[in-house]
């Protein structure tokens, strides 16, 4: 026989802590639907034709190896695949790319963009252009209006209506101008490897050691640096609080 079931049983004393949850194994793309953005994969696969166009008649029109040594040329070769990259996993509704892709590689076309208008192309900037680099025409002309002016606004719409927000954090701010420093670097390099007199030597006035010296040359450096480091916190802080176009436009916040 068993023994009786007592009538009253005493309270067990409570777990102290508060239990923790496990990880649920279950994928996103179980609970939500991927959704198909077709008019985005056109859009994007769009800007990296533009952008693929510009690039291929720059080289066609001029030195290929010189036209590559470009910062524009560069910024807009890398929008081309990413925005190629982009535009499939809209059309098959994949994971987006980081964050930290896009807004790399907005801010180095915008970068290129804001370079060549108000330094290059600006006749009151010290470091305007002259003769024909700074009035291209025909052919040329198409060219340098896509790779400064369209591509790079495309670039800018595409960042601001087809991603949600507050994907950027402001440490990456750093990390997106090694790029820029890279370049600095291949860019002296380059004109020391070359011979002195050579056409094209520095590809960029402000650049120029051969007639500003190297302690001009890296002044302005540093301080197109921090103008780029300028831009890049702008656009993480632009990121956070512009409002969501795809979901929730009233839900905005700023992380670290």
């Amino acid at each position: 026989m068993t023994a009786p079931i007592p009538r009253d049983i005493p309270d067990l004393p409570a777990i102290p802590g508060r239990p923790a949850l496990k990880p649920s194994p279950v994928p996103a793309t179980a609970v939500v639907t991927p959704v198909r953005r077709p008019a985005a994969a056109a859009f994007r696969l769009l800007v990296a034709f533009a952008a693929a166009v510009g690039v291929t008649l720059e080289l066609l029109l001029g030195d290929p190896s010189r036209a590559l040594g470009y910062f524009a040329i560069q910024s807009n070769i890398l929008l081309a695949l990413v925005m190629a990259l982009s535009a499939r996993r809209a059309w098959t509704a994949d994971r987006p790319l980081p964050g930290a892709v896009l807004g790399a590689t907005t801010l180095y076309v915008v970068i290129a963009a804001l370079t060549y208008h108000l330094l290059l192309a600006n006749e009151a900037s010290p470091f305007s252009l002259t003769g024909e680099a700074a009035h291209p025409a025909g052919w040329q002309a198409l060219t340098h209006y896509t790779l400064h002016t369209v591509t790079p606004i495309a670039a800018v719409l595409d960042w601001l209506l087809l991603t949600p927000p507050g994907r950027l954090h402001l440490r990456q701010a750093s990390t997106w101008l090694l790029y820029p420093l890279a370049y600095l670097a291949f860019s002296l390099v380059r004109g020391e490897l070359l011979l002195p007199g050579s056409t094209g030597r520095y590809l960029y006035p402000f650049l120029d050691v051969d007639q500003d010296g190297y302690k001009k040359v890296l002044g302005n450096a540093l301080l197109l640096g921090l103008s780029f480091y300028a831009l890049a916190v702008l656009l993480v802080a632009l990121d956070h609080a512009r409002p969501n176009p795809l979901r929730h436009p009233w839900k905005t916040g700023f992380r670290l």
